[in-house]
């Protein structure tokens, strides 16, 4: 299990801890609530588009933790569609990060660059100079959903069980495997 990104210093007793699973409520809205609304959000989709089930998930252009869930959701793509949803929650420069790749010809690409780039310690994808103002709004957008959830860290995975039918959400970058498993594939 792999952790997360909050904008909060951990103290000495959570120190690490950053993932949880949970079913039923998350803050304001239960589980099958948050994966309704992220159903509604500006993200982008990779896998595959004809799946019986997607997955969402909740991530910071600057969260190290989110770049490694995207390189483990990689081999799923055949199997599972997960819609990539950027917030702004980590760092000033997150928005116009988010928003670049989210108005990218090929948000994938720019996804990839801009992860392979936090992995590397570079900082992320160089944010465009001329974002339109409905991009960023999309991101607030995003954002405000994100908190609404209750969420406090990223990634923040929201699922629907395709074996159960059973909502659920997931705090923290999880492994292929993992991912598979939440989602009912495994």
């Amino acid at each position: 299990m792999l952790g997360g990104c909050d904008d909060r210093k951990p103290d000495a007793a959570t120190a690490g801890t950053g993932t949880g699973t949970g079913t039923g409520v998350v803050g304001p809205l239960s589980a099958g609530a948050a994966y309704e609304a992220a159903a509604k959000a500006a993200g982008f989709a990779v896998g595959a588009v004809m799946a019986a089930n997607t997955v969402y998930v909740f991530f910071d252009p600057a969260c190290p933790h989110c770049a490694q869930l995207w390189m483990e959701a990689k081999p799923l793509a055949s199997k599972l569609k997960v819609v990539w949803i950027p917030v702004a929650f980590l760092k000033n420069a997150s928005a116009p990060q988010a928003a670049t790749i989210l108005t990218a010809p090929d948000p994938s690409a720019a996804m990839d660059e801009n992860e392979q780039s936090v992995l590397d310690r570079r900082g992320g994808i160089t944010a465009s100079r001329s974002l339109p103002d409905d991009a960023i709004a999309k991101i607030e957008a995003n954002t405000a959903l994100f908190r609404k959830t209750g969420a406090d860290s990223v990634p923040f995975i929201v699922y629907r069980n395709a074996r159960t039918g059973a909502h659920g959400t997931h705090a923290g970058a999880v492994s292929a495997e993992e991912l598979a498993g939440l989602a009912g594939l495994s």
